[in-house]
């Protein structure tokens, strides 16, 4: 299904950080809405989707002269105090549309010129390495944020099909890591994985937060819920991993691999 795409012009990029992101001054979208679909998805929740008459990846609106709207307030922000960017919160910065529009290159030259105090970028798309030439002139300032919910390319596709392969994500954190680029896997929310993951994320990024639905979906996992997430466990056979238990589990294992000190959980793991 091919999304329906439409430019709009943003009357403001940044938005305060509340919720599971007031570790951040501020979230930036460069675009609303995100043709991943991905099932498990709490932007589907959100007043940016269920105010839509489309569902949930069927379309995309590209924010004309976003590099420009987000200048001037990222000046503006940055005399007020320190300035802290998570993007994305409710879209992926680099889904595919990114490679024709390149809004979020821009937003990034932007950041390049006028340095925030950190910024996340949180993706699951290997297109980020597209712009590892900015992300070095940020520094210690950046980190990029690879999610990364299973090794299991049968489980990724039943539960996100639309969302890029897992080996492509691996690699993409190996270049980054070549790079020089601060990276982490963000296995959120976790899948169902096998008990070599940890083997397998540890060769790609020395950086690793586990969060679940319960923990990060910002309503203790209500809205998870409500999208009826448990079914597509149920039709697997794998009803246990829809629990609270399976974080731990998984914590478990990876606490074999990582250092305590490189190894994150829920909200702590995207702090900046």
């Amino acid at each position: 299904m091919k999304p329906v795409y439409l430019y709009k012009t943003p009357k403001t990029m940044l938005n305060k950080g509340t919720g599971f992101l007031s570790g951040y001054s501020h979230s930036l979208n460069p675009y609303s809405g995100c043709s991943y679909g991905c099932s498990y998805c709490y932007v589907r929740q959100m007043p940016v989707a269920t105010f839509r008459k489309e569902q949930w990846g069927a379309w995309v609106d590209i924010k004309s002269d976003a590099a420009a709207v987000f200048r001037k307030e990222l000046a503006r922000a940055k005399t007020k105090g320190p300035v802290t960017i998570f993007m994305s919160s409710s879209t992926d910065p680099y889904q595919p549309i990114e490679h024709k529009e390149g809004v979020t290159r821009s937003l990034l030259e932007v950041m390049c010129a006028d340095q925030p105090d950190f910024l996340l970028v949180q993706t699951r798309s290997p297109l980020v390495t597209r712009d590892i030439d900015l992300l070095k002139r940020l520094g210690a300032n950046v980190r990029v944020s690879m999610t990364v919910e299973t090794d299991l390319e049968p489980i990724r596709k039943h539960f996100s099909p639309g969302a890029p392969p897992i080996p492509a994500r691996l690699n993409a954190l190996r270049l980054l890591a070549e790079a020089g680029v601060p990276a982490q896997a963000a296995v959120a929310p976790l899948l169902p994985s096998s008990e070599g993951f940890a083997e397998t994320l540890r060769a790609a990024v020395d950086r690793v937060c586990v969060d679940d639905y319960f923990m990060g979906d910002g309503s203790g996992g209500r809205r998870t819920r409500s999208l009826g997430i448990e079914a597509l466990y149920r039709e697997i056979g794998l009803e246990e991993w829809y629990d609270t238990s399976a974080s731990r589990l998984l914590y478990e294992r990876f606490s074999r691999v990582y250092d305590e000190d490189r190894l994150f959980v829920s909200k702590q793991g995207f702090e900046p």
